[in-house]
């Protein structure tokens, strides 16, 4: 799906809108529903092409991601969404056209209540290494979530009792209200809008369906991962009520600080204190890096603040194969104390310094003496 423009596919602007994009996806849904489009396989493409599109751009991390890196970067949130049947929009997304069955998190374009309520997405934060960010890490995540009840199986009913259609909105968990020369449709009072109602509720759930307890979610954090960034793990949110499809996990990353490095994109920066005899003499140091040590060659003229360049000791990028560097910037460290040899060599030094001047030197006390006149 990386050749196709998922703003070209809704018809709007790079730049529109929440409610544009809403509203550009709800005209193509239901010009293409195969309802009204029985047997066209071409209209049938562009119904699954249009769900695809706004799946991605109704979510604002994903958009975001989407228009910095394409579809191919959409990997940490499980891919772009694309659907191979129409069966699969319905049993991910329900009957967003209000005809009941199946959950909804398209409701809030259709208007349409569910009877099968997805489950809520849970956010989590976990802290990794420096170490653990560049080179990918497993974790197990410990989170609190509501998952389907084992006595009821999901249904809510004591005994495996099915639920009952709801009275009020005879299953159609809406009711018409009319308020003047205007009617307005609202969620059934009595069944909430599920379409319908637990007689003899499971005593485990309260007729629920689902249970809330402690579980650990495994989570693959990829290379190159940078602080900030929000990984989404499908389908280990909350179970939905009633065997609803779950929710998703939004897991934010964070890095610890690291004694050495810096991070700049995929760069990273490790500032280094020499001597002043070995940034004017030159010298081989060592120099920490991701994977260990490093042999770095000080030229003999180094000034302080020049940055030497590692190819390729930095992090490799998340979305493609390549790997940033290591730059190691010099620091020319001045002591604050000196030894009595060590002071009169910089003192022989300084006469020396005094009796013949660089030629840099020199033209800039030529220009000083210029600007005093």
């Amino acid at each position: 799906m990386a050749s196709k423009d998922y703003y070209d596919i809704l018809g709007v602007s790079r730049t529109a809108s929440e409610g544009e994009i809403k509203k550009a996806y709800r005209a193509l849904a239901l010009k293409y529903h195969p309802d009204k489009n029985s047997g066209d396989a071409a209209a049938e493409e562009r119904f699954k092409e249009a769900a695809e599109a706004y799946n991605v751009l109704r979510d604002p991390e994903k958009r975001q991601t989407y228009d910095t890196h394409g579809a191919e970067g959409l990997s940490g949130f499980g891919g772009p969404g694309g659907f191979q049947n129409v069966d699969d929009i319905f049993k991910m997304f329900g009957d967003i056209f209000g005809g009941g069955g199946g959950g909804s998190v398209f409701g809030d374009i259709f208007g349409g209540q569910s009877v099968r309520n997805r489950g809520e997405n849970l956010r989590a934060h976990i802290e990794i290494s420096f170490e653990e960010a560049a080179e990918g890490v497993h974790k197990t995540l410990s989170i609190r979530r509501a998952s389907r009840c084992s006595r009821c199986s999901g249904r809510g009913g004591k005994d495996g009792s099915e639920p009952v259609s709801c009275d009020t909105c005879r299953g159609a968990g809406q009711v018409l209200q009319s308020q003047g020369f205007f009617s307005l449709r609202t969620a059934c009072p009595t069944c909430r809008g599920d379409g319908v109602v637990i007689s003899d509720p499971c005593p485990s759930c309260n007729g629920e369906g689902r249970v809330t307890g402690k579980e650990e979610v495994d989570v693959e954090i990829p290379a190159g991962i940078d602080d900030g960034t929000r990984l989404r793990v499908t389908g280990h949110g909350n179970d939905g009520v009633r065997g609803g499809p779950p929710g998703d996990i939004h897991i934010g990353i964070g890095l610890r600080p690291h004694q050495f490095f810096r991070r700049i994109d995929d760069d990273i920066i490790c500032e280094i204190p020499i001597s002043y005899s070995q940034a004017a003499l030159g010298a081989q140091i060592e120099v920490p890096t991701l994977g260990g040590r490093a042999e770095v060659k000080i030229p003999a003229g180094t000034q302080s603040g020049e940055v030497l360049r590692l190819k390729g000791q930095g992090f490799p990028n998340v979305h493609r194969r390549n790997r940033g560097d290591e730059l190691v910037r010099i620091q020319v460290d001045v002591p604050r104390k000196l030894g009595e040899e060590q002071e009169e060599i910089l003192r022989r030094l300084a006469k020396i310094e005094e009796r013949e001047v660089s030629s840099s030197r020199r033209s800039f006390l030529d220009r000083l003496k210029d600007y005093f006149g």
